[in-house]
């Protein structure tokens, strides 16, 4: 009896002992602090203080997906480059000219990306003024492969030093489009001496008054966005749209080459001898490898591959197609028959025409935006070139010019969400705003305004400069043997 009731007593104490081990979290880090508790109870303080820790933020990281997007992209924009809008103005000189602008859209983009590695980024990306970026970056000083750039979505990056590759790029075509105005007839130096002023003052303002800003993490509240846009470029304050180089690179190459052709005058034979293209089917080439490029050019300004980076895939496509049908037709109906040069010209018109409003335009508004851009920019090479009488060779003011304008300003029209657009997004609310088509317009008079008017005066202020230190134009002997062989010692071809 003795045996069983003293077993009774010692359940009884352990069933106590086991009660009192089983408390909740607070009484276990209670008795911690209060009495040395035995090992098992250390380590089950321990998973406690483990589990009622706050998680870690985890550090912003690139994302590879869109990385790897990013490279690709940037490598189409250099296929843009060269060859491709090499062989497009190529193939629409005269053949003593071919080599000639082969060289001079290879080396523009060459010496291009070495400006923008010195000092290019850090002036067009840095913050700084509303005109201008700092220098902080010179030198891409402070850059590191663990260096990131914000994307268009909050907590999504890419590292910077594809972002600055990508930016390079367009910086490279720009300068490179503006020769098409006055081909066959500058000195090669003056070329390149004009790129070196331009690319410094009229290319790195407007791609810091357009695209510069805070990224979108900035724009945690109304309070924090209003801060944030204060130190936005101007025009990007100004609320001006421009996803991938309506007015940085269109407008701005399109009005300098115009003022490059007039200042520079009309090429020996102007509509006295044939001008006429040496090969259209190298500019078919060339157009072809452009639209290809272009894809690079419009989808990585997305920066990301998602839902978004497909649409302007489409509008790319759509836009390109319908200008093509829309040149086409206008000039089998004005002129009797369509050619391959009006075609691929009509490819390209399409092509500027989409830029600007490529994120914001739905499919169908990029298929109307194309047929206005492909008539328009017909009528611009043809009509108002021949009444006005400039010789604007290659048509790059035609083109470019006219066709960012109609973008730009198209853009406001298409980006309405009740004409199929998308909208602008509030990244306060996290939502598209409430869209206002006459409001916007008014945004897109401004870039389009500033484009040209400061592509304008810069342009005016460079070519007079090269023209005193060391003249622009060749001698007309020159001019008529051709500058592959006075320029060059080349020739493109040997037949």
């Amino acid at each position: 009896m003795k045996s069983l009731i003293s077993t009774f007593m010692l359940l009884s104490i352990l069933s106590f002992a086991g009660i009192t081990t089983a408390e909740p979290a607070a009484s276990a880090v209670e008795i911690k602090t209060l009495a040395t508790p035995s090992e098992p109870v250390v380590e089950a303080v321990a998973v406690v203080a483990e589990i009622a820790a706050p998680a870690a933020v985890p550090a912003p990281a690139a994302n590879k997906g869109d990385t790897a997007w990013m490279i690709v992209a940037t490598v189409l924009v250099i296929l843009m480059v060269i060859p491709g809008l090499a062989l497009f103005y190529g193939g629409m000189v005269r053949a003593k000219n071919m080599l000639s602008i082969l060289m001079q859209v290879f080396v523009i983009f060459s010496l291009t990306a070495v400006l923008w590695a010195i000092y290019g980024y850090s002036v067009a990306f840095t913050e700084g003024g509303a005109f201008f970026g700092g220098f902080d970056k010179l030198f891409l000083k402070g850059i590191t492969p663990d260096s990131l750039a914000a994307t268009f979505s909050k907590g999504v990056y890419v590292p910077e030093y594809i972002y600055v590759a990508f930016q390079l790029t367009f910086s490279a075509i720009t300068p490179a489009l503006i020769i098409g105005a006055f081909a066959e007839r500058v000195k090669f130096s003056a070329i390149l001496l004009f790129t070196v002023i331009w690319f410094s003052f009229s290319y790195l303002p407007l791609a810091h008054m357009v695209w510069y800003w805070a990224g979108p993490d900035a724009y945690t509240d109304a309070a924090a966005a209003e801060k944030a846009g204060a130190t936005a470029g101007f025009l990007f304050q100004k609320g001006a749209l421009d996803f991938a180089g309506g007015t940085v690179v269109h407008i701005n190459a399109g009005i300098a080459g115009l003022v490059g052709c007039l200042m520079i005058g009309k090429r020996i034979g102007f509509k006295k001898e044939s001008l006429a293209p040496h090969s259209v089917t190298m500019t078919m080439i060339g157009a072809s490898l452009l639209w290809v490029g272009w894809f690079g050019f419009n989808v990585g300004s997305n920066l990301e591959a998602n839902g978004l980076a497909a649409l302007v895939f489409v509008n790319t496509l759509l836009a390109a197609a319908a200008a093509t049908l829309g040149w086409v037709f206008a000039e089998w109906l004005l002129r009797g028959k369509p050619s391959m040069l009006g075609g691929a010209s009509g490819a390209v018109a399409g092509l500027v025409a989409i830029t600007p409003a490529c994120g914001w335009a739905g499919p169908m508004g990029a298929i109307l935006l194309g047929l206005v851009a492909g008539v328009v920019c017909f009528w611009s090479v043809t009509s108002l070139k021949s009444k006005l009488g400039y010789d604007d060779s290659l048509d790059a003011f035609g083109v470019h010019g006219i066709g960012g304008i109609l973008g730009a300003l198209g853009t406001a029209v298409v980006a309405s969400p009740a004409l199929g657009g998308t909208g602008v997004w509030d990244y306060v609310s996290n939502s598209v705003a409430d869209y206002n088509m006459t409001g916007q317009l008014i945004s897109q008079s401004w870039g389009v305004i500033i484009a040209v008017v400061w592509s304008g005066v810069v342009s005016y202020v460079a070519y007079k400069f090269v023209d005193i230190v060391i003249g622009l134009r060749v001698t007309e002997e020159v001019e008529r043997e051709g500058l592959d062989v006075s320029s060059h010692g080349e020739t493109a071809y040997h037949l």
